[in-house]
């Protein structure tokens, strides 16, 4: 896997991990935490949804399903 990949695939279960923690969040809430763009954050919250592990109860808001994960390093 490449430094890319791997720091893509590393920002995306922080994503994960933070959306987890606090229950609900704004896609606004994201791009002021991991300091990236509102495109990036959408480009890995599609990955999240298609693997369905959030949804957005409504536009702009994001929590996670529920599917059981397995959240080690």
């Amino acid at each position: 896997m490449n430094n890319a990949t791997s720091r893509m695939l590393t920002r995306i279960k922080s994503i994960y991990m933070f959306i987890h923690e606090k229950g609900t969040v704004t896609t606004q809430d994201l791009v002021d935490e991991f300091g990236i763009t509102p495109r990036t954050i959408q480009r890995d919250l599609n990955v999240l949804v298609f693997n369905h592990l959030v949804h957005s109860p409504c536009r702009g808001k994001w929590t996670t399903t529920g599917k059981k994960v397995k959240k080690t390093s």
